[in-house]
């Protein structure tokens, strides 16, 4: 019998991995047909039967190219026939809702995604990013100016409206995706957004990370991706003890204790305040570095200004000792 392929090996290593914990139910793929979900795709529907799981298949027409409709259908044709069940095809809109066109169509695609997976009662759904695509993550966020949230990069596993979603090639790469799809037969599709240099990643994909490969070698993916990796696990480190905190620094009569806020670490007390936006209701997309420092502010730098202004139409106040909601008790 003829050896099987490394990069076609080394895939379904990955996703029998991300599935071996998984409660019972369908797992769902999220794929647009590229390499890296296509590849994907096939490593998944030949694991899952053998882990005595069915594997369904979604791909999601977002609309924004001429025959995005007809691409989405021959994805689900393909799909059928290599033996996904379920297999869907969801068209979404994208126009009007918040942020640049990216971040539009992540927010349409994973509503999507997460409704399917819900109406299956599937136990996850898998999508496929790349150690590459995690390359650019870290990139990304250090242009911007992130801090340890955004060098974290993207999880391997986060929660998708009740959904557990799940990454299993981040330590996969781009490079072995395309080959495992040649080995197979399969044809990708190539999304022109890709390459398009009005888009950030694009501009991050076929410029920075070339000539930084060029300058410090192939192993400068591998390390950025490490580095997501490492700064993830502090992140969730300090997180655990921002909860901690968060439980002990709350006022009798309401809020939190600024004494008590003053009292922490910095990076707990930016972890605990960040918690604590979101719990009154801040959303979390929008709730960014400046809102946390405004806050701050209030206990650290407090001069007798004025609120700190949250996103969702939220003030908070320095009352006396303590931390409010304005509008609160």
């Amino acid at each position: 019998m003829a050896a099987l392929a490394p990069p076609v090996a080394a895939i379904r290593v990955a996703v029998r991995r991300a599935l071996a914990d998984l409660p019972s139910g369908p797992v769902l793929v999220a794929c647009s047909g590229g390499a890296d979900s296509l590849a994907l795709a096939a490593a998944t529907v030949f694991v899952a039967p053998r882990l005595g799981r069915s594997a369904g298949l979604v791909t999601v027409d977002h609309g924004l190219q001429a025959g995005s409709a007809e691409r989405a259908a021959a994805v689900a044709t393909w799909a059928g026939a290599a033996g996904f069940v379920p297999v869907e095809a969801v068209r979404v809109e994208v126009a009007g809702r918040p942020g640049g066109p990216e971040a539009a169509a992540r927010e349409a695609r994973y509503q999507a995604l997460a409704e399917v997976a819900r109406r299956h009662r599937a136990a996850a759904v898998l999508t496929g990013h790349t150690r590459d695509d995690q390359a650019e993550t870290v990139l990304l966020a250090l242009a911007r100016g992130a801090g340890p949230r955004g060098l974290a990069g993207m999880p391997a596993r986060r929660d998708l409206a009740g959904v557990p979603l799940l990454r299993p090639l981040l330590e996969v790469s781009r490079e072995q995706t395309r080959k495992a799809c040649a080995v197979l037969g399969l044809t990708p599709w190539e999304d022109p957004h890709n390459a398009d240099p009005s888009y950030a990643r694009a501009r991050v994909r076929a410029d920075v990370l070339p000539a930084l490969v060029r300058a410090l070698g192939p192993g400068v993916l591998e390390n950025l991706a490490r580095t997501a990796r490492l700064v993830a696990a502090d992140n969730a480190a300090l997180d655990d003890l921002a909860a901690t905190a968060l439980a002990g620094v709350r006022h009798p009569a309401g809020g939190l204790s600024v004494a008590a806020l003053a009292d922490l670490a910095p990076a707990v007390r930016g972890r605990v305040l960040h918690a604590w936006a979101r719990e009154l209701g801040a959303p979390p997309a929008a709730l960014s570095h400046r809102h946390v420092t405004a806050l701050d502010t209030l206990v650290t730098g407090w001069r007798g200004q004025g609120a700190a202004h949250l996103p969702g139409g939220l003030r908070v106040i320095r009352r006396d000792d303590r931390l409010t909601r304005v509008g609160a008790a």
